[in-house]
């Protein structure tokens, strides 16, 4: 055993200066799986208290007032819901970048630091100069530091690759690690400014909060980027964070490993306190990943609704996270230029639980030549290059069409009208736009190919109960651009909870709102009144958008309903539905709670156990549907 743990304390210290020198051999779940087994071996080892690398230089050596630590993991959602015991937290990404500390004196920058072992940094404020999201001057004359992440946005990676290959120098083969290469150079600081800063700590001995989500607030009004973030104040919600979450990973727009979830009420901080490695307030949650190399056979081109082509690599295919994968996301046109990636090449994907797998590094270059359609491959027009995108600018560019219809029925869970389906209903002119749905009668149905009555009839009636549908829902199924579901909930926390009122917005207002910026604010604002004539045909033809807190009936009363177990609907869907009929939510099971909404059957959870303990109405979505009338 002794044995064991001195070579566990060599890899661990070997590959953790790797990480931070930008040279990673081993992926995230190895290397804490290594720390995982020390910790059982030598639970007191003095190794597993570092934080960061020690591989720094004496004369670069910068104490840190108060230790940078790092974070308590977990890759189980049961140790999560645990941790969080009925607390009201805080979620938001966790980037994978380099943390820093940024030291200012009456609102001037005079000192910038990366973490280091925790205890001491390097200087990298020279670095740091270049960097546009960190202000040099803040809005107000305080002595104060901030922590954050310093990361790599794709586009921005796109210009760097670019640059470095201008300057002679060797083009990173990942995109991961990149700030820490970067950050660790000698010469060529001027491509640090490809790097963003997000902050999302605050150090002053005269600034205090009550809440967490209070500091965040503050640091945006003195000048940084934060990071969204969604308050939590029922466990329930914590499984759609998790699975939006899992969405994201599959997005290359920054590079994320985990969910930070952090306790709201900062009194609970001070209580709690720290180990000498982790804040006991703050929790990682990360989803296990698997990695390996395999050989790129082709790459193809899918037009997104919007026009922007996605590069697929058809790999030779490998068993990750027990799945056989053949086919891997490689993003955007800016990655495969980057990477130059063509036939033949060898390169590492990852599958990140049931997340669709993504390409990681290249490994070894073919003799191929890296080639990109000019035409679009669903009408034939010219495509032009937009930074890291390659997009057909055609209006009616059929494949378009198909993939903005198909968008708008899956979100609305119009759940028969399949890819397939949609295809042969454009093909034989029964629809070719949106509206259109709302328009479709049986007999046209059943004109198509293995539609019978039955079916036709269900069709029908999925329409016709897509037709209520809640604002949020509404413009994520018309596919605005510049926001996510978390960005349209604070457009309509700020008050904007109508589409009469949100089409009044102007681009200065949503700035003003929390998590938007000019470039997001833009595409908002473009977006929703390039689709303002949809909108109406929409509204015509007797789409009902239900606001925030608008009641549809009272048949439920005010009984209050508890739901637990998988949806056949997003839950955020299916709790609008319970409130906009005069239901109660409620987050656990009691003597007070009138029905438990559940399609399991004879579950040994406890909510269903006290359910039945207290002879409470368990009833499936499809009870729920006959009692709201659906």
């Amino acid at each position: 055993m002794k044995n064991r743990i001195l070579e566990l304390e060599k890899l661990i210290e070997k590959h953790k200066n790797l990480y931070y020198a930008g040279n990673a051999e081993i992926s995230d779940e190895q290397f804490d799986s290594l720390e995982n087994e020390l910790r059982k071996l030598d639970p007191q080892n003095t190794i597993l208290d570092k934080v960061g690398s020690t591989l720094i230089k004496k004369n670069e050596k910068i104490k840190h007032k108060t230790k940078m630590l790092s974070l308590e993991k977990t890759y189980s959602y049961d140790d999560l819901l645990a941790w969080i015991n009925k607390q009201e937290v805080l979620s938001m990404l966790k980037f994978d970048g380099s943390s820093c500390s940024l030291i200012y004196e009456d609102g001037k920058l005079v000192m910038a630091k990366t973490r280091g072992d925790g205890d001491w940094g390097e200087n990298i404020f020279n670095k740091c100069e270049f960097m546009q999201s960190i202000p040099k001057k803040l809005k107000k004359n305080i002595n104060v530091e901030i922590r954050g992440e310093i990361i790599c946005y794709e586009n921005q990676f796109t210009l760097l690759t670019d640059e470095m290959e201008k300057l002679g120098l060797n083009k990173p083969s990942s995109q991961r690690n990149i700030v820490a290469g970067i950050l660790g150079r000698k010469e060529n600081i001027q491509i640090s400014k490809y790097l963003n800063f997000i902050s999302f700590e605050l150090i002053a001995d005269d600034i205090s909060f009550f809440l967490e989500e209070e500091k965040l607030k503050y640091l945006s009004s003195i000048g940084f980027e934060i990071p969204d973030f969604q308050k939590i104040e029922r466990e329930e919600k914590v499984k759609g964070i998790i699975e939006a979450f899992k969405e994201k990973l599959n997005q290359g727009d920054v590079l994320i490993d985990g969910l930070v979830f952090i306790l709201n009420d900062t009194k609970l901080h001070r209580e709690l306190g720290e180990t000498s490695h982790h804040p006991k307030y703050k929790i990682a949650f990360k989803v296990p990943g698997e990695s390996k190399n395999t050989k790129i056979n082709s790459i193809e081109w899918n037009v997104s609704r919007n026009g922007i082509l996605t590069p697929v690599a058809i790999i030779e295919p490998i068993e990750l996270s027990g799945a056989v994968i053949s086919r891997v996301t490689l993003h955007n046109f800016g990655l495969v230029k980057n990477f130059n990636l063509k036939k033949g090449d060898e390169i590492e994907v990852i599958r990140s639980g049931e997340v669709i797998p993504k390409f990681l590094s290249l490994k070894k270059s073919s003799s191929n030549s890296c080639t990109w359609p000019k035409e679009c491959p669903g009408c034939f027009s010219r495509l032009v290059e937009e930074d890291i995108k390659l997009k057909c600018i055609n209006t009616a560019c059929p494949e378009k069409k198909l993939q903005s219809i198909l968008h708008f029925v899956k979100e609305v869970g119009i759940e028969d009208v399949s890819d397939k389906r949609l295809k042969e209903m454009i093909e034989k002119k029964i629809l070719s736009s949106i509206s259109d749905i709302y328009k479709i009668n049986k007999n046209e149905l059943l004109l198509m190919d293995k539609v019978k009555e039955k079916l036709a009839n269900k069709i029908m009636d999925e329409i016709e109960k897509s037709k209520k549908i809640s604002l949020v829902t509404f413009l994520s199924a018309l596919g605005i651009e510049g926001v996510s579901s978390v960005k349209l909930e604070k457009i309509i926390n700020n008050g904007f909870d109508d589409l009469n009122k949100i089409l009044t917005l102007t681009k200065e207002k949503l700035i003003s709102i929390e998590g938007f910026a000019e470039k997001s604010a833009n595409d908002f604002y473009n977006s929703i009144h390039e689709k303002e004539q949809l909108i109406k045909d929409l509204i015509s033809l007797g789409v009902e958008v239900i606001y925030t807190n608008q009641k549809v009936s009272n048949l439920l009363g005010g009984k209050k309903i508890c739901i637990t177990g998988e949806l056949s609907i997003k839950r955020e869907l299916m709790e609008e539905k319970i409130k906009s009929h005069g239901g109660i939510i409620v987050s656990s099971v009691s003597k007070n709670t009138a029905i438990l909404l559940t399609n399991e059957t004879d579950s040994g959870s406890t909510k269903y156990q006290k359910a039945k303990q207290f002879k409470i109405d368990i009833i499936s979505e499809e009870d729920f549907k006959k009692i709201i009338g659906e």
